[in-house]
């Protein structure tokens, strides 16, 4: 495999299975209060967010020695809408020690970000068989509407990634209600203008129509069932 390093670095490693032998599952519990990711869950009141702007944003505390995080994530959380439904849109990302992005060339674009993940909340529900606790398993049958103001619970599955973050750089979550969007790219000869996820974007008014998805959401701190963002930490870091 190789694993990635912020310039379009790459080293070389061989595995024997996957996940990774030696992965160690890692909770980092949403702090609204200080807006970081912490080994500690925080009780808090609901933290609202406009569906179509910047989100919330969670930051790993900048460390002194490099993290390597290599594998599937997924992020638990408890959520409200002032509708019958809700999409929710998280993204992964690195900066630099002057707070730039870092961005990288993907398949299909060439500056995404380290990790993507989508869940329309009325799609929440889980295949027991097939879910673990790493990678949530959705059906996708029988939508089940919200209740305006009601909060439900979401585990939303993060595409697997590799990135070793080196001393002084940052890892982020951002919850949001949109595509992620960093600066649109025109490519020559492409069907598409880039903005960090491909020709992939959800803005088709038939499906996301405004009245049920621009709107205000909610995220909730119960400490009884906090919400986590779930990383693959590798401990020796390349």
């Amino acid at each position: 495999m190789l694993v990635r390093h912020p310039g379009e670095k790459f080293t070389s490693r061989f595995e024997d299975a996957w996940p990774l032998p030696g992965t160690v599952w890692t909770k980092f519990y949403l702090d609204p209060h200080e807006n970081a990711l912490t080994n500690e869950p925080k009780s808090a009141e609901p933290v609202a967010y406009h569906a179509m702007g910047e989100g919330v944003r969670f930051s790993l505390p900048v460390a002194d020695h490099a993290r390597e995080f290599t594998g599937h994530a997924a992020l638990h959380l408890s959520l409200s809408s002032s509708t019958v439904d809700a999409d929710v849109f998280v993204v992964l990302q690195l900066f630099d020690p002057q707070g730039e992005e870092v961005t990288f060339i993907g398949s299909n674009d060439p500056k995404v970000p380290v990790g993507l993940g989508w869940l329309r909340a009325s799609h929440r529900a889980l295949d027991p068989d097939r879910s673990t606790p790493y990678r949530p398993y959705h059906t996708h049958k029988d939508p089940q509407p919200l209740e305006p103001g009601v909060p439900v619970t979401l585990d939303i599955e993060i595409w697997p990634t590799s990135i070793v973050i080196p001393s002084g750089y940052r890892l982020d979550l951002v919850v949001l209600g949109r595509d992620y969007k960093n600066s649109e790219i025109e490519i020559a000869d492409a069907m598409y203008t880039t903005q960090g996820v491909g020709p992939f974007t959800h803005t088709d008014p038939a499906d996301r129509p405004a009245e049920v998805f621009d709107t205000v959401n909610h995220l909730h701190f119960d400490p009884a069932d906090p919400p986590y963002l779930l990383l693959p930490e590798i401990k020796a870091a390349n």
